[in-house]
């Protein structure tokens, strides 16, 4: 039977909590004051992935998906979907009571985790930008609603677009390796789309950083180098390119944790 908690793919879910903090960090919020927002969007992630994980279980060719839920009925992965969706939505109502706009932000996520899971994960480049926008911007200005700011000013435009194009292009690298892409593109058209996209990532991160003169944010003008050089030529890649991005992106998160723990006691 496989790992009770390797169900949830809990470390999947820095693609959420990242953005979020980013948006404390740059406006020195404390994160214990929208700890339930940050928790909540943990558990819609979880729901994310075990509700994708039943659509993928009536596929023989997703194996990956098969050996991660080897032992266990849909119904039972579903049904760990439903609790941890009850628990987030219980833990982001504080939100969408008191901001109307959060509330709204909130049911157009969940529309389009449905929307992805049931039709649109197939959809090259359609189901990454739905991904970015429910993932990354929207729980970014989910926080900044909540802590009465306005949605965006210029310095922050220029390095979320960074970072969405960033996300952007892990999610090609993604289905590349999986094989999804190259089923409708071939290797060197996969392999262009990725540099393309990782170059207009590190010119949009070296005019944030350029633009917010904030050292710490000097390692993400580099990051998009890492994948031009991995896909340096059209062929195909391992499971272990992958799992390099996932632990980054884990990586990214407890870099910004620390980053704003210093804030917090009035380090930086």
């Amino acid at each position: 039977m496989a790992s009770r908690i390797g169900l949830l793919r809990l470390d999947y879910t820095f693609s959420v909590i990242v953005p979020m903090l980013i948006a404390m960090y740059l406006n020195r919020l404390n994160p214990f004051q929208h700890i339930d927002i940050i928790v909540g969007f943990v558990f819609l992630a979880i729901t994310g992935n075990t509700w994708n994980d039943v659509m993928d279980m009536k596929d023989p060719n997703e194996k990956e998906t098969l050996k991660r839920v080897e032992g266990y009925h849909p119904r039972e992965i579903f049904t760990i979907g439903i609790v941890s969706f009850l628990l987030g939505i219980s833990l982001l109502l504080r939100t969408c009571i008191q901001n109307s706009l959060n509330a709204i932000f909130l049911i157009i996520i969940i529309v389009v985790m449905i929307l992805y899971n049931k039709w649109l994960k197939h959809v090259p480049f359609v189901n990454h930008i739905v991904l970015g926008v429910s993932h990354m911007l929207l729980p970014y200005f989910m926080i900044k609603i909540d802590a009465g700011l306005p949605l965006l000013v210029e310095k922050e435009l220029i390095l979320m677009s960074a970072f969405f194009i960033f996300a952007l292009t892990g999610e090609i690298v993604h289905e590349t390796i999986d094989e999804d892409l190259t089923k409708r593109f071939s290797l060197r058209q996969c392999q262009i789309f990725i540099i393309v996209f990782s170059l207009i990532s590190l010119i949009l991160g070296a005019w944030a950083f350029l633009i917010l003169k904030e050292f710490y944010f000097l390692p993400f003008i580099f990051m998009p180098l890492g994948t031009i050089y991995t896909f340096r030529r059209p062929t195909k890649s391992t499971q272990g390119v992958k799992d390099i991005g996932i632990l980054i992106g884990n990586f990214i998160l407890v870099y910004f944790f620390c980053l704003i723990c210093l804030q917090m006691v009035g380090v930086i």
